[in-house]
């Protein structure tokens, strides 16, 4: 089992700067590759970006290619979302979550993911 709360959520200006971070309880976190999701009002959620469980392989979402970067330690079981250049269309609640059995084909996919926190609202105003 693997319990996620993410953090660092608020409000920012269009073209400022945040970093989510995604805290991992229970001592397999090492284990997971991780992901980040995110859902703004009245749409699906989608991918955002993955890192597997080294931190060797990075995978971004085409929307935020070039303005996020994922990262993790596992000394201290946290991942995080630098995200720059902040747009109005990234106003969403992001989601990290965790699985131990994921491919290249299902990076993106919502249901290869086990684990999900209870997400953290970001807002940008434009």
């Amino acid at each position: 089992q693997v319990q996620l709360v993410e953090s660092g959520g608020g409000l920012v200006q269009a073209g400022g700067s945040l970093r989510l971070s995604c805290a991992a309880s229970g001592r397999t976190f090492s284990r997971y590759d991780m992901g980040w999701f995110r859902q703004a009002p009245e749409k699906e959620r989608e991918f955002v970006a993955h890192i597997s469980w080294s931190g060797s392989i990075t995978y971004y979402a085409d929307s935020v290619k070039g303005r996020s970067t994922i990262s993790r330690d596992n000394a201290k079981n946290t991942v995080y979302l630098q995200m720059n250049s902040l747009k109005p269309e990234d106003t969403a609640v992001y989601y990290c979550a965790a699985t131990h059995q994921i491919t290249i084909a299902t990076i993106t996919k919502q249901d290869k993911y086990d684990y999900w926190g209870q997400g953290t609202q970001v807002t940008v105003s434009s």
